[in-house]
């Protein structure tokens, strides 16, 4: 009882806090014109089809591991949750592994709740470099959700909140990706690319929701993985030219026509 007390009360203190300080999601300096591809950590992955430049990439955690096989030196953009910087558990230790002396060209490390110089230490510490560095926090991603997914969520628990490889579809879709093809990207998965732990995944049931949630509104979510496409239901990506149904003047209208007005009309509504 007293614990269920106390998650009541985290809750509506954190709705509060958000009705109150209106959070922005984060927002890129020159947003995605194009389709972006999210590469999870589930051990099996594909490059999407047709892959060439006109592609951004956005990479969680120790995935870069998948991209670097594709030859891409660094992505667009990387998510890395706060405890993989000094954590101790196998994850963490796993995810400094691979990320040594890597480089994101845009770096978000989410629910960092320390000194930014700490944070920057913490990076140098293991030689991952960046040309961008900025803090999400909680309230931040939450918003994503909001806006994009039209959920209210308050992250009480694990079950209560998305990965963050769902935040980066999330992401993809507010910057303005005319599509997004996730890989690696399972809930029904175990384990991870780059360890043989084969560690259980956290947020599989808000994760599939929240997937589903996307096609039902129309946006333009694609998978590369077939086992995801047959699970999941997402549309498998077969091309440009094959599985953009979904015109992007389509996609535009969905998503906010500006920061400003996105912001109106979640409290208006």
């Amino acid at each position: 009882m007293a614990a269920r007390l106390k998650e009541l009360k985290k809750h509506i203190y954190r709705r509060i806090k958000y009705r109150l300080t209106r959070p922005e999601p984060p927002v890129l300096a020159e947003r995605f014109n194009g389709p972006v591809v999210v590469v999870g950590s589930a051990p099996i992955s594909h490059k999407p089809v047709g892959y060439d430049g006109t592609f951004r990439v956005i990479t969680i955690n120790g995935s870069q591991v998948v991209t670097k096989g594709w030859g891409i030196e660094a992505p667009d953009v990387t998510l890395l949750q706060f405890n993989q910087i000094e954590g101790t558990n196998t994850n963490a230790v796993e995810v400094r592994r691979v990320l040594n002396g890597e480089r994101a060209r845009m770096l978000y490390v989410l629910l960092w709740r320390k000194e930014f110089q700490r944070l920057q230490d913490g990076l140098e510490a293991f030689n991952y470099r960046y040309d961008k560095l900025e803090i999400v926090d909680r309230y931040r991603r939450m918003a994503l959700l909001d806006r994009v997914g039209g959920v209210k969520c308050s992250e009480i628990g694990a079950d209560d909140k998305c990965s963050n490889g769902i935040n980066a579809v999330l992401f993809a879709l507010y910057n303005g990706a005319t599509e997004v093809i996730i890989t690696g990207i399972n809930p029904d998965s175990g384990g991870h690319v780059y360890n043989r732990e084969n560690l259980a995944r956290s947020h599989v049931r808000k994760d599939r929701e929240i997937l589903e949630r996307l096609i039902e509104r129309g946006y333009p979510v694609f998978t590369a993985d077939p086992e995801v496409s047959q699970s999941i239901g997402l549309p498998l990506w077969t091309g440009k030219a094959k599985a953009g149904r979904t015109p992007a003047s389509d996609a535009k209208a969905r998503r906010p026509a500006s920061t400003k007005t996105a912001v109106v009309n979640s409290f208006l509504s």
